[in-house]
């Protein structure tokens, strides 16, 4: 369909407008243009190193992997494959990141990308490594733990990770206590609400009267559902899914995911004008009605309900 990440990149540019408002339209176009960045990518490689030496999956991390992507978004991916050169991986992975990069998706500054030996691994060395954060269960290692559970494959063998998904399970099953530790990862919310009833903007330099709806609503609802689905096993990276996955064994967390749908399409409904990555997610509180800010008041409020009854829930099954 494409020959190069340029006409990927004019027609990424000229398509999100018209989709700026739909979370789901916006979300599976944004797969549709890194399907067709990778296949160029895979394409141009094996030109000049020849077809992949095994059977491999490119997989979607942080929000594009949980399908919660806005209009701008960073890259953060992965390769696994079934065995062989790592390094024929790595130069795919790094033609990816560039291609990517070109059509419109800015570079991961901690460098969760493909092109990083660390998230280029063969299945038995992801293993390998989930094993190995799991025993150091650092706050560092904890986290890149969590980065890798909200995965999901774009392009190819998807049993690659599902299978790497299974073994976590396991893992976490038998050494319980290691939830404690990713609460603790998942508890640096920050607070959007003051005591008084107010809206906290930022102080930083830069974003002073704005908001960062990623860090204060939109955290506590991610971080409430991806525990819960790692405690029942649950595969799914979308946080809509594991929504759907959970409501079965938790009835209550049907009524936070209406709330959550309205914190994307609120999120959207002031999305359209930013001019970048970084800008994404900061809300400007004066452009907020009054009505808008109570709305906001109200789901930042329900998620860090959603958040705490997560956290009971933990504790009455001794995992906390």
């Amino acid at each position: 369909m494409f020959q190069t990440y340029e006409d990927i990149k004019q027609w990424r540019l000229e398509t999100i407008p018209s989709i700026a408002d739909d979370h789901f339209q916006l979300n599976a176009f944004h797969d549709q243009v890194m399907y067709q960045t990778v296949g160029i990518a895979k394409t141009k490689l094996e030109s000049e190193q020849g077809i992949p030496p095994a059977p491999f999956a490119f997989f979607l991390m942080g929000s594009a992997g949980r399908f919660e992507q806005s209009v701008w978004s960073d890259q953060d991916h992965g390769l696994i494959f079934e065995s062989g050169d790592q390094d024929y991986f790595l130069k795919l992975g790094d033609e990816i990141s560039h291609g990517l990069a070109v059509a419109g998706y800015e570079l991961c500054e901690g460098r969760v990308m493909a092109s990083n030996p660390l998230w280029c691994q063969s299945a038995e060395a992801y293993k390998e490594q989930v094993g190995a954060w799991l025993e150091e269960a650092s706050w560092q290692s904890m986290r890149n733990f969590s980065i890798l559970f909200d995965s999901r494959v774009l392009y190819g063998d998807e049993e690659l990770l599902l299978q790497l998904k299974q073994d976590a399970f396991t893992m976490l099953e038998r050494e319980p206590q290691l939830y404690a530790r990713l609460m603790e990862n998942f508890e640096f919310i920050k607070k959007g609400v003051g005591v008084f009833g107010q809206l906290l903007t930022e102080q930083r330099q830069g974003m002073k009267g704005e908001i960062h709806l990623k860090e204060t609503a939109y955290f506590p609802y991610v971080n409430a559902i991806r525990i819960l689905a790692l405690r029942k096993g649950v595969s799914d990276a979308s946080t809509l899914d594991r929504f759907i996955s959970l409501g079965d064994t938790f009835p209550f967390i049907k009524e936070y995911e209406q709330d959550f749908r309205q914190l994307l399409d609120f999120r959207l409904q002031f999305r359209k004008e930013a001019a970048n990555y970084e800008k994404v997610h900061l809300l400007p509180i004066e452009r907020l009605s009054r009505e808008d800010k109570q709305k906001l008041k109200y789901l930042i409020r329900r998620g860090n309900q959603l958040f705490a009854k997560a956290k009971s829930i933990l504790k009455e099954e001794g995992a906390l």
